[in-house]
């Protein structure tokens, strides 16, 4: 088989075969190190090597078909437990967590071997590597009041928020908000690696994180938040239980995901898998996620911060990913005021989540709040209750249900009018659909731009239920229900089959053109 070398750290190596199948290999592997058995039987396309010797030269090899690697040399490696941490899972670890990592050097490891450590936030920083090994786990405090409250934005030297120079400090649901410190975090730092198959474990079912979620005045913490941050790398780690998002990169450049899992129960409040922000060049490879809410969610803000900003999420890609039991697989919105940009997803699978790949956006966004260029290919979802939905009336927000958000009379067209472009979907197979195979609804005054679907294969299950195919007031439940378009300019459909619906294959409303072939 042949693979290649996606990412490597002082102690670690990830890969992915070269072939065109969702998550899942063809068939099974192993693996072999310098001529030695390192893995058998693995099932997915990407596949890592931990616990590697910094500055060494590899030979790893999958069948026939061999690769070359050498691991990052380090300055040195700090162990926790030589700080005083005692990973017990009852004494508190988090001075002496903190404290190795403070005290490493540029280009240096903090290694936390096998163990729980109890621990409250902490806070990593610039040229470091900070490694989970197998068995470690970072079990953190659930105690509300031990985590500070963080300001959503602090003025410039002279005092005012309104300069550009103004810094945002932490952030809830695209706007600057005080919010309780996250778990972990990093500022303004550069050249970070989170390594290991070690756990990340917010606790939150044990905790009230998850309790009166709506009522709240300051933000619960994010798993992981990353604020002006570039060049990080996660690798391996399992994040889970967060109290809310799990992971948040916010104004990152260059933050990659490699075969990383993030989990958490179906039915817990608003933990997305990862909501990156106004970020550019972030990469999420391998990765397998089981939510609560959104799997992966590209941001940009709301109004304020995309009008100050103007800052846009650009140049995403995501592949050979596994998004389960998740509100939707692979999302848009709806904090886009920034805009997004420059998205390549492919060769994932979607499983027994609420919508595929979902676009959510209202009135009030914004003229910089565009989205355009977005390319799905190679996909395939699998009890999808509906895989494809764009919304321009998204119920969100404390104004959500008022009439501004939800009327299908025409609005003008301002400085907070929203702009979906171009969309292509090609080469996608979606079985046992529910609610419907696709809902596309534009604004009355600004209809999608291009809707296209080339070589997609729909099944809608026989004993489909009803359900809302997007979350927008007054319309109805649906089920078995094909292709919707109402307000789109332009719908190309080439090479697509859909069995089981009720009614009409397509139903086209306020459309300017069809083209079927």
């Amino acid at each position: 088989m042949k693979f290649h070398l996606l990412s490597v750290s002082s102690v670690s190596a990830c890969f992915e075969l070269d072939n065109t199948a969702p998550y899942y290999a063809p068939e099974s592997f192993d693996v072999t190190v310098d001529g030695k058995t390192a893995l058998t039987g693995v099932k997915t396309n990407v596949f890592s090597l931990f616990d590697l010797r910094p500055g060494t030269v590899y030979q790893v090899a999958v069948g026939s078909d061999r690769v070359r690697v050498e691991t990052k040399a380090e300055s040195v490696c700090f162990n926790v437990r030589d700080f005083g941490a005692q990973g017990t899972g009852v004494h508190d670890d988090t001075a002496a967590i903190q404290g190795a990592i403070n005290a490493c050097p540029p280009n240096g490891r903090v290694t936390v071997p096998a163990g729980t450590y109890f621990t409250r936030a902490i806070v990593l920083k610039s040229d470091l590597t900070f490694e989970l090994q197998a068995g470690a786990v970072l079990s953190f405090d659930t105690c509300e009041e031990h985590y500070p409250i963080l300001p959503g934005e602090v003025p410039d030297a002279h005092g005012d928020v309104a300069q550009i120079s103004a810094l945002q400090v932490s952030s809830w649901e695209g706007n600057p908000s005080p919010c309780r410190q996250s778990l972990v975090s990093a500022f303004h730092a550069r050249n970070l690696t989170i390594v290991g198959r070690g756990v990340i474990d917010g606790n939150a079912q044990q905790s009230t994180w998850w309790n009166d979620v709506k009522t709240r005045k300051i933000g619960r913490p994010k798993l992981v938040f990353l604020n002006h941050c570039e060049n990080v790398t996660f690798h391996g780690i399992l994040g889970r239980n967060s109290p809310c998002w799990n992971f948040h990169p916010f104004f990152c450049k260059g933050v990659w995901f490699y075969d990383i899992a993030v989990e958490a129960p179906k039915d817990s409040p608003n933990t997305d898998g990862t909501d990156p922000e106004s970020c550019d060049d972030v990469k999420y490879i391998g990765v397998r996620f089981s939510v609560g809410d959104d799997a992966i969610a590209i941001k940009s803000g709301k109004m304020y911060m995309g009008m100050k900003y103007k800052t846009p999420a650009t140049n995403h890609l995501v592949r050979n990913c596994l998004m389960e039991y998740a509100h939707g697989a692979m999302v848009l919105g709806s904090e886009m005021s920034g805009g997004i940009k420059d998205l390549t997803v492919s060769q994932c699978l979607f499983s027994h989540t609420d919508r595929g790949m979902r676009i959510k956006t209202r009135r009030g966004r914004g003229k910089y709040a565009v989205i355009d260029g977005v390319e799905f290919s190679n996909i395939r979802m699998d009890n999808v209750m509906c895989p494809f939905v764009i919304n321009m009336y998204y119920f969100c927000d404390p104004d959500g249900h008022e009439e501004i958000v939800w009327s299908k009379d025409p609005h003008p067209v301002d400085d907070t009018t929203p702009y979906l472009g171009s969309f292509l979907f090609r080469d996608i197979q979606c079985t046992d659909c529910e609610w419907a195979a696709g809902w596309f609804y534009g604004l009355t005054e600004r209809p999608i731009g291009s809707v296209t679907l080339e070589n997609v294969d729909f099944t809608i299950k026989p004993d489909a239920q009803p359900g809302r195919a997007a979350m927008m007031d007054y319309v109805p439940e649906v089920s078995k229900l094909g292709l919707y378009f109402n307000c789109v300019d332009k719908v190309r459909l080439k090479n697509v089959t859909i069995s089981g619906q009720d009614g009409d294959e397509v139903t086209a409303i306020n459309v300017g053109e069809v083209v079927r072939e």
